[in-house]
């Protein structure tokens, strides 16, 4: 009898940890003086990189020199949050896991001794651990390859190393949040998806839940369906500062109506709550739809997680009040989602960003 059982593919790999001594390189740092690292392992680091995939340290080893060693080797830029030093290898991962926020699940671990390898998957069981003869061969695994590489994927490394700065930039800052967001010297940039953008904003729109106003996700060909269509409008937010780039971080999906705009869709990345990311995309929509002389709709549909979402529309001028242009999407937001009012109306330029953006209201709504 045939087996019919869907075979679900693992979980995409976000992290991979790397023990170093006989595992990333070859020798014993403290005890050789000298290490190798083999081209086909530098090969996997520079791969794994340009899918996106994070790669740490955990070692038993003295940090300075090892540091040092990567450093001299080439390849220390590849690596964040390293753990180099004498704990255990699990609470090392453990670290590294909770400064990335990842789950477990989707960390790795390589080493050479069998016993770490058993250390970490018996303190971290979601942990996937490989023996370091499988270095070479990691690239070729499912885990190792996400369904698609986005634009910000291959500079996510980039991306968290400028967050970190970023973050020890505000331990140190002593004046109030909004003068430290000013300080950042902020640029949100909101402009017409592109196709190279498209898997970001699929990426979005199926990823971010608490910031997401409906939770519906909308696949390639739905996108492109709405880009080709004159009465839809579909945004990419992104958002950079004097650290770098923060990479694409909301999406709106917009349909144009002659009374009223329609917002099907508002998803922001969570990492960018602090900027004021939503708020600013909101003002600045409420702004365009002003200047049009229209009202705007805005579906939402309320889930365990999406809060947030909600306290955005709300502190935006949205609610529940009964509006003759409603009739104009009667019916298709489903039963489930609650459709938004808003009397739009002219809304200042965000104090704490620098604010590029295209002219909605060019040929007039609809």
């Amino acid at each position: 009898m045939s087996d019919t059982t869907a075979v679900v593919p693992p979980v995409t790999v976000k992290c991979l940890v790397w023990d170093l001594d006989n595992t990333l390189w070859q020798g014993t740092l403290l005890e050789d003086g000298k290490v190798v690292l083999s081209e086909a392992v530098r090969e996997v680091i520079v791969g794994l990189d340009a899918r996106g995939i994070l790669q740490s340290v955990s070692s038993r080893n003295d940090h300075d020199l090892a540091w040092a060693e990567l450093e001299a080797l080439g390849v220390a830029d590849y690596f964040v949050v390293a753990e180099i030093g004498w704990g255990r290898k699990s609470d090392a991962v453990r670290r590294i896991t909770e400064r990335l926020d990842f789950a477990p699940g989707t960390v790795a671990f390589i080493d050479d001794q069998p016993a770490e390898r058993a250390e970490v998957a018996f303190h971290l069981p979601d942990v996937r651990c490989y023996p370091a003869q499988d270095a070479t061969t990691l690239l070729d695994l499912p885990e190792f390859n996400p369904k698609s590489v986005t634009v910000d994927a291959r500079r996510r490394r980039e991306m968290y190393q400028a967050g970190f700065r970023r973050t020890d930039e505000q331990t140190r800052f002593t004046g109030s949040d909004e003068d430290f967001l000013r300080s950042l010297e902020l640029v949100m940039r909101i402009g017409r998806a592109t196709d190279e953008e498209l898997s970001r904003v699929e990426e979005l729109t199926l990823r971010t839940s608490q910031m997401n106003a409906t939770g519906v996700h909308y696949p390639d060909e739905a996108l492109r369906a709405l880009i080709a269509d004159p009465g839809h409008e579909v945004l990419v937010t992104t958002l950079t500062d004097r650290f770098g780039s923060h990479g694409a971080v909301g999406v709106l999906l917009l349909e144009k109506r002659p009374a009223a705009w329609h917002l099907k869709l508002l998803a922001t990345s969570c990492r960018v709550v602090a900027f004021g990311a939503g708020t600013i995309i909101l003002n600045w929509l409420v702004d365009q739809a002003g200047r049009a002389g229209v009202h705007l709709l805005a579906d939402f549909r309320p889930t365990e997680r999406n809060r947030m979402m909600e306290i955005a529309y709300r502190f935006a001028g949205f609610d529940e009040q009964p509006c003759d242009c409603r009739d104009a999407v009667a019916g298709s937001s489903g039963d489930d989602v609650q459709v938004l009012h808003l009397v739009a109306e002219r809304r200042a330029a965000p104090t704490t960003a620098r604010l590029v953006a295209p002219d909605l209201t060019a040929g007039g709504p609809g």
